[in-house]
């Protein structure tokens, strides 16, 4: 198993805490270039009435506490679905070198999606992107999520 595979499946494993707690499942985890973990989370906004709690933020504020620094420069972070604007530009100001992501996000996907962010020539800080990585396992989750929460409103 490559360590991209590795480490999206730690994400995985979020995203089903997230599910289990009744949250969108969206797991994250970030490492150091050396494959340290740093932090790992899941979506808690909904728990924590917070709508800035999703994975990416919470995974970027636990590794810079961690790390004592707000830069997380060197840093690849891992999350099952492709950001939001919210988290894309959060990734950008916390200068994470590499941004790896499962499945896209075509309602609210701001990397490549809908938006194309990290390609803005105005922005300061250019964060590499790999997509598709277990990208059917984390597009499997979130879709079989809201599918049992349309049938539940019925």
């Amino acid at each position: 198993m490559n360590r991209h595979t590795e480490f999206m499946r730690k994400a995985l494993a979020e995203a089903r805490e997230a599910e289990r707690a009744g949250e969108v499942p969206v797991g994250a985890v970030i490492v150091s270039c050396d494959g340290e973990l740093l932090a790992s989370a899941h979506n808690r906004s909904i728990s924590e009435n917070d709508p800035t709690a999703h994975a990416e933020i919470l995974a970027l504020r636990g590794a810079g506490k961690r790390l004592q620094n707000y830069r997380l420069p060197d840093t690849t972070f891992y999350v099952t679905i492709e950001p939001c604007i919210m988290c894309i530009g959060a990734l950008i100001q916390a200068r994470v070198r590499h941004l790896v992501y499962g499945a896209g996000d075509p309602k609210g996907g701001a990397v490549e999606s809908l938006y194309n962010i990290p390609k803005d020539p105005r922005l300061n800080h250019r964060i590499e992107i790999s997509s598709g990585i277990l990208a059917k396992e984390c597009q499997h989750i979130i879709r079989l999520f809201f599918k049992k929460r349309r049938d539940n409103r019925r």
